[in-house]
């Protein structure tokens, strides 16, 4: 199972140090988010300070640019980096497509697709130098002259990671892209029950099985030392869980524990602006379904109990500023358990 290190920064210099840390504490890969900066400048910016970890875009916001840009921009940093820059992209809600970007919204999970295998047209015709043509019921792009082509990449074309929560969306990542980013917003069950059969269909509907298929896994996460330390991660995973809970888009999750009226109520707090509030609704076995809570060692247990058959890779977030020592006794934890499986 790779380990990596994700945060959401506040600046291009924070993230791009956080990518650094991660690298010195031997994570496998350093996520950046687009939350208050742009992750291709951020990840360019770590890829000069950094030689052997994964830069993953975590996500990306793809309705809030066009096929060509993240084509080119991937391209660069896949190129920059020595062939280590991983493309994850995410769909983001309709209110931040429209209100916050001033982008269309429509369809999005068959908008996804097509936006996908339009990247990758692109890049086809970076490599072959042959006429782009590539024509969708959302995108068009159909030309592509010598000046603007930047020819083939050495390194190969960079991965493309999807993130996908609903069943469409997940089927349309197990049938275009090289892996999914599962949400912190899941559960086991969600992942087993709706995920790994959504994936199942898209991979067959390309012909292709899920094995090589990269599986990104949910990932909150509340562990401390001492108890103090301890209380104030649930705190803090408890206000995460609430935050994701009051969206629409993430209601399947809750409705499969049949919990879809926890939902309503997040929700009707989040219209109100009474933040502060939605975290005492998220009670114990709410807590215990979506995230792993214990001391280091009973944290990366719980990891390898829920997720060791299933997931390739598992992402130690903070909510704040990205923080990779703050991970660092269940990572060695996790470490230790792979080699006693190795062995």
């Amino acid at each position: 199972m790779k380990l990596d290190s994700g945060g959401y920064a506040d600046t291009v210099s924070q993230a791009a140090d956080a990518v650094v840390a991660a690298e010195r504490a031997g994570y496998d890969g350093a996520w950046v988010a687009e939350t208050r900066l742009d992750p291709f400048v951020a990840l360019a910016v770590a890829a000069e300070r950094t030689e052997r970890v994964e830069l993953v875009s975590g996500i990306a916001v793809a309705f809030a640019r066009n096929p060509m840009t993240v084509a080119v921009a991937a391209n660069d940093l896949h190129l920059h980096s020595g062939g280590r820059f991983v493309l994850g992209l995410g769909s983001q809600v309709k209110p931040h497509i429209t209100k916050r970007f001033g982008m269309p919204w429509s369809a999005p999970a068959a908008r996804m697709r097509e936006f996908v295998l339009a990247v990758r047209a692109i890049w086809a015709a970076f490599e072959s130098g042959d006429r782009l043509s590539f024509t969708g019921e959302f995108y068009r792009h159909t030309l592509l002259t010598p000046f603007f082509n930047p020819g083939p990449n050495p390194h190969g074309n960079p991965r493309v990671l999807l993130a996908a929560v609903g069943e469409r969306m997940t089927e349309v990542a197990g049938e275009v892209a090289d892996g999914v980013l599962c949400h912190s917003f899941s559960t086991e069950r969600y992942l087993r029950e709706v995920t790994l059969p959504a994936l199942e269909r898209g991979r067959a509907r390309a012909g292709k099985p899920l094995a090589g298929f990269e599986i990104s896994g949910p990932s909150f996460v509340a562990t401390g030392t001492t108890e103090e330390e301890l209380a104030t991660a649930v705190a803090e995973v408890r206000g995460q869980i609430a935050f994701y809970g009051s969206t629409p888009a993430y209601r399947g999750v809750l409705e499969l524990h049949g919990w879809g009226g926890l939902q309503d109520d997040l929700n009707a707090l989040a219209k109100r602006g009474r933040w502060a509030e939605m975290a005492g609704l998220v009670d114990d076995e709410v807590l215990h379904a979506f995230a792993v809570v214990g001391s280091p060692a009973e944290a990366a247990a719980e990891v390898r109990r829920r997720f060791g058959d299933v997931v390739d890779r598992f992402t130690l977030t903070t909510s704040g500023p990205p923080d990779p020592a703050r991970w660092s006794a269940v990572c060695a934890a996790l470490r230790e358990a792979d080699q006693r499986g190795t062995d």
